[in-house]
């Protein structure tokens, strides 16, 4: 166990100082993305199951919940469908605006990872190629092999931060179209209910 870590660490230092600010991204990258899925999952924004949604609609003093808040809101003092849909909007922005823009910061994240992991590869290479031009030599080789080293650890975890970044991203963004379509589904049947012109 202790090889393993000290091994690890070696291959973490040969990626050189780029692997520092990889390793903030991924910290920054999980840590969001974990706290978006549990603030989606613990129910948060829980809208009940669909087959209550019509008694709810009918009987909105029985809805409990948040479910039972937006019913309420959305049919308390309306004389018109337009009132309905743009009270519903209001819910859609607040309930999905602060989502939508916790997911852009998490995107423009995961899109970082890789560009970071190219920007060792290019510090790498670089590196290469200063050890070519200086001469020939066992001296030469070992920096040499460095170079090409620090250049594909940065690749490899650059992307290796980034791949399970956008299947978390794909997740979140799953959830908040289920979001989006349960409220979709509530404000049809209520404007279906409420017979409202």
């Amino acid at each position: 166990m202790f090889e393993a870590i000290i091994k690890c660490l070696e291959i973490w230092k040969s990626g050189g100082w780029v692997m520092i600010p990889l390793f903030l991204l991924a910290l920054l990258i999980y840590t969001n993305g974990i706290a978006l899925l549990l603030f989606l999952s613990k129910g948060n924004i829980h809208l009940g199951r669909e087959d209550q949604w019509n008694y709810w609609v009918s009987h909105p003093d029985i809805a409990s919940g948040r479910i039972g808040e937006i019913i309420r809101y959305t049919q308390d003092n309306v004389s018109a469908a337009k009132h309905i849909q743009n009270r519903f909007e209001e819910i859609r922005k607040s309930m999905l605006g602060n989502i939508e823009r916790r997911l852009t910061f998490l995107n423009t994240l995961t899109t970082a990872a890789p560009l970071l992991g190219l920007l060792g590869t290019v510090i790498g290479m670089l590196g290469t190629f200063a050890a070519i031009s200086s001469g020939g030599g066992s001296e030469t080789a070992g920096k040499v092999a460095e170079g090409i080293s620090e250049a594909l650890i940065t690749t490899q975890t650059g992307l290796f931060i980034a791949l399970p970044g956008i299947f978390l991203i794909l997740i979140i963004r799953r959830r908040k179209q289920a979001i989006e379509s349960a409220l979709s589904r509530i404000e049809s049947i209520s404007l279906s209910h409420l017979k409202l012109d």
